[in-house]
């Protein structure tokens, strides 16, 4: 396992992250304390979970682990979740001081602590003045409830809107986003990317494996079935099968499975090798059901693909755009820029 900082902090996590979204539905306590301990094992430090993860078990199954162990393995992790969505009476979500102050008083009720390392917002609140959000995580900080915090699906405008008002008010700066990331979904790397180095904010990309998609389970002659996540929901949200399966899809799986194959290396292990290795990558967030999947996937913690297998998988997975300004004609633009 490699350690990087979790963004311009000075907290060192590792570059594989355990996210815990499948606990308390797709894993059981039994399960998800397995895959705690794999990963602690394996040198991981950063285990990230959310309020709405099952409702809120997660972040119980984490506190009952935490209780659990001795200090000398729970003072390893890293610990991170998120506050922003909920249900019920209107103030009952969103980024206000109010829903996040009792968000984050449940949250570490939940998880049985006083403490928690990087509090970070699910999402953007278009209700609630900026300010109040980032002066309400600043008095976090101050009364040492949250050591860091960051985001979760910003786009690269509100990114660097928050970053600049945060230094023009005097308060304590974001260092990370959650965005998704993977060889399939690369259009953050036009604008959210950058947004994020500039602002010394650290990725911390979800769903590198593309839903599974990047992992060979499915194929474009068969539907799938069975127990995998699209086989039970063919429809499934973003990775529904007939969404995603596009030309541009196959191609992509086509050149994974060609590098996997010369490196004698499984598909999952090169496409969470290729998000990790990537600008402004901290640590990718691996999702597993089963505690054979995260030993499979914590083989890429020290896998590097070389200039050629890179080349290859960008080819294959080059974003669809227009030609100006992500596309051909922008990208030439950009390079005479950086050249002249």
């Amino acid at each position: 396992m490699l350690y990087r900082t979790l963004g311009a902090s000075g907290c060192a996590v590792s570059n594989l992250c355990l996210g815990t979204m499948t606990f308390g539905s797709e894993s059981d306590e039994e399960v998800s304390f397995a895959q705690l301990d794999a990963f602690v094992e394996a040198g991981g430090t950063l285990v990230d979970t959310a309020d709405v993860y099952s409702g809120g078990v997660s972040e119980e199954i984490i506190g009952r682990w935490f209780a659990d162990r001795p200090a000398e393995v729970t003072d390893r992790v890293v610990l991170a979740t998120k506050g922003r969505f909920g249900g019920g009476e209107p103030n009952a979500l969103g980024l206000s001081n109010r829903h996040l102050t009792r968000a984050l008083d449940a949250s570490l009720r939940r998880l049985g602590l006083e403490h928690v390392d990087l509090y970070q917002m699910h999402a953007f609140d278009a209700h609630t003045p900026l300010e109040e959000t980032l002066r309400t995580l600043d008095r976090f900080v101050a009364q040492g409830k949250i050591g860091y915090y960051g985001f979760s699906n910003f786009t690269g405008w509100q990114l660097t809107k928050a970053v600049r008002l945060a230094h023009e008010l005097g308060l304590v700066a974001p260092v990370s986003l959650q965005p998704q990331y993977s060889l399939i979904v690369r259009e953050i790397e036009w604008e959210i990317v950058p947004a994020a180095i500039d602002g010394g904010l650290g990725l911390l990309p979800w769903s590198p494996l593309g839903g599974g998609w990047l992992t060979g389970k499915y194929s474009r002659d068969q539907r799938p079935t069975g127990a995998t996540r699209l086989g039970e929901n063919p429809q499934r949200g973003m990775e529904a099968y007939d969404r995603r399966g596009t030309e541009r899809t196959w191609r992509i799986v086509d050149a994974v499975q060609t590098v996997a194959e010369g490196r004698g290396v499984s598909m999952a292990e090169v496409a969470l090798a290729w998000v990790t290795d990537q600008p402004g990558v901290t640590s990718t967030i691996l999702g597993a059901r089963t505690l054979e999947q995260l030993h499979d996937n914590l083989k890429a913690a020290d896998l590097h693909l070389d200039d050629a297998e890179t080349a290859a998988l960008d080819e294959a997975s080059v974003p669809e755009a227009a030609d100006y300004p992500y596309g051909e004609m922008g990208v030439q633009q950009r390079h005479r820029a950086l050249n002249a």
